[in-house]
């Protein structure tokens, strides 16, 4: 019997033993019993704000908004400093004139909040209640503090990145891949990557909607095992991440392909294919293909600047330290485009490209497309997507329960000349931003 399902079978007495509970339920994915679980914490230690944050988490990932946003009133209610929760509460709908939190909001940040973690969340919510209510200026002015707070509170350098990248292109060029050198022969995989915000939770949500795919989520596995045989191949020396890259492309990719794919069960295996929809994999795209060559990989691109200005305002849990600066969004951005140009080079035909645009334009032509690339037959249900009511803790968990929408087209045309830093580095690396 598995550990979790022997404490399901005893009494909890306490509420920190019930919130333990909630906790591990919620790794395991079960969330409507987690859900019980914070309830009896909040019953168990009244006056407690986090458990109706944490009930209101998990309700935001099933689709439950009303819900969701009832608990995280009375958990900030319950604690006014609960600063993740008011970001979380201006996520979930479109706010409106005569229903919004912008007074509590800006109340919050004139007396001063001495956390900087809190001073960013309340920051972005402000930013994204005021984009909602059609305060452009406003709006960015608070989304520009929040993150020049988140930035300068992290450690990050992008040439660090940019290195990283360019050696990844060098160390994988055209004669590694004509070597033929056998890789797994699994075909289960079906990887979609690319740049956060472009569009990657819609195609995941699209395709798990055929009867023969099943969404594994943002799987952090192929990196897992890939850094598990550099290390038995290293035998306790240490390398720097470049030195990495360059190792990697010595390693076995069968035994990488196999080890990738066993890591994934039990969750996967009861489906032909699986998604992996991590997006920061394009950096290993071409090893993926070494070790999975069966392997499907798409990837999503969507305007450049659309693109940069939906990075920009999303305040991401952890990653993506490149973000929060535009001129250093823009050179990383320039970056990425310049590695997948590498990859579509030295892979032809390989990656199968989806633009953002086109397939919100035309959702069936684009997804029949999709289901070709991938060998799987036609299924109507797949333009019902949003009718899922499988659940989702991407940024992108509310968008995907509605229909396609066009509205995030262009977007960032409100806010040109606050954007101009972004546009400048772009227009430099000769990306075109029209």
């Amino acid at each position: 019997m598995p550990l979790v399902d022997t404490l399901l079978a005893r009494e909890l007495l306490t509420a920190d033993q019930c919130s333990t509970l909630g906790l591990l339920l919620t790794q395991l994915e079960r969330r409507a019993e987690a859900i019980a679980y914070y309830r009896q914490a909040a019953e168990l230690r009244p006056g407690q704000s986090q458990p109706y944050y944490n009930i209101a988490v998990l309700q935001r990932s099933l689709g439950e908004i009303d819900d969701a946003e009832q608990n995280l009133d009375t958990a900030i209610s319950l604690d006014p400093g609960n600063y993740e929760a008011y970001k979380v509460r201006s996520e979930l709908r479109t706010q409106s004139t005569n229903s919004n939190h912008v007074k509590t909001m800006e109340s919050l940040l004139k007396r001063g909040i001495t956390d900087p973690g809190g001073k960013v969340q309340v920051c972005f919510a402000l930013a994204k209640e005021l984009e909602d209510l059609g305060e452009w200026e406003r709006s960015f002015q608070f989304l520009k503090e929040g993150a020049a707070t988140r930035r300068n509170h992290i450690q990050y350098q992008l040439e660090s990145d940019l290195d990283t990248m360019s050696v990844i292109r060098k160390t994988y060029n055209q004669a590694l891949f004509e070597r033929g050198i056998p890789g797994s022969e699994n075909a289960e995989a079906i990887f979609i990557l690319g740049m956060p915000r472009t569009g990657t939770t819609l195609v995941e949500r699209i395709m798990a909607s055929h009867s023969s795919v099943f969404a594994a989520g943002e799987l952090g596995n192929f990196v897992l095992e890939m850094m598990a045989q550099l290390r038995s191949d290293a035998a306790g020396q240490a390398l720097s991440p470049n030195e990495r890259v360059v190792q990697t492309a010595g390693l076995d990719f069968r035994k990488l392909g196999d080890a990738y794919i066993a890591s994934t069960r039990p969750a996967t295996g009861h489906t032909a294919r699986f998604i992996d929809k991590l997006p920061l994999n394009y950096l290993y795209a071409g090893l993926i293909h070494l070790a999975l060559p069966n392997a499907k990989i798409i990837n999503l691109r969507r305007d450049p600047m659309d693109t940069c200005y939906a990075i920009y305002k999303q305040l991401f849990l952890d990653g993506y330290a490149f973000s929060y600066d535009l001129e250093e969004l823009g050179h990383y951005y320039a970056a990425y485009l310049q590695l997948m140009e590498h990859w579509n080079t030295v892979l032809p035909g390989v990656i199968h490209t989806v633009v953002y645009e086109d397939l919100v334009a035309d959702v069936e032509g684009e997804s029949r497309r999709l289901l070709q690339y991938c060998g799987l037959d036609w299924q109507e249900q797949l333009l019902k997507f949003y009718e899922s009511q499988e659940a989702s803790n991407t940024a992108s968990s509310i968008q995907i329960r509605q229909p396609v929408y066009k509205s995030s087209v262009a977007k960032w045309k409100r806010y040109e000349k606050q954007l101009e830093p972004l546009i400048s580095v772009l227009r430099e690396r000769g990306i075109a931003t029209v």
